[in-house]
């Protein structure tokens, strides 16, 4: 198979790229070209922190503020309102200026490079949190955290600042 032919058979693959990809062909864009995530600092009135817990391959066990990679020709605040149904699923108010941008690279080459933009968002402390049952170990369970946590995942020490 040549590189055209294995384009027009990736390209079969992927119907709609605005609704993701499928995981194989996602980790090897990844390896390609950076990725665009958008990041949420979810505060409360008491200045807590939300954070989600995460136990991924690639950035390894612990706390991590929710975000997501933004897909093709999607807008910023179409993302954050996926992350905010898909990790929260609660009303949270976000500001659309971002409060920082932060470009990381790892050591490794799948989901290797990252453009971070980060937005200051505003959920109520009186919400109940974990309504789906989560317990504290389980990935995507939340909590809010009065200080900067010392098991956050390492990559987002990049917010430390923000605590």
């Amino acid at each position: 198979m040549n590189i055209d032919q294995a384009i027009k058979f990736l390209d079969k693959q992927i119907p709609n790229s605005s609704l993701g990809l499928p995981e194989e062909i996602f980790l090897f864009i990844s390896r390609l070209t950076p990725m665009i995530n958008v990041d949420l600092l979810i505060k409360d009135e008491k200045g807590r922190t939300l954070l989600s817990w995460r136990n991924d391959q690639y950035a390894g066990t612990g706390w991590h503020i929710p975000g997501g990679i933004i897909r093709y020709k999607e807008y910023f605040e179409t993302r954050i309102q996926k992350v905010i149904d898909t990790e929260i699923g609660l009303p949270v108010k976000y500001d659309p200026k971002p409060i920082k941008i932060t470009q990381l690279t790892g050591r490794q080459n799948t989901r290797g490079h990252f453009i971070s933009i980060l937005f200051k968002c505003f959920l109520s402390g009186k919400y109940t949190l974990n309504k789906n049952g989560l317990t504290e170990k389980d990935r995507g369970f939340l909590k809010w955290h009065k200080s900067y946590p010392s098991n956050i995942v390492k990559v987002q020490s990049i917010y430390k600042k923000f605590f």
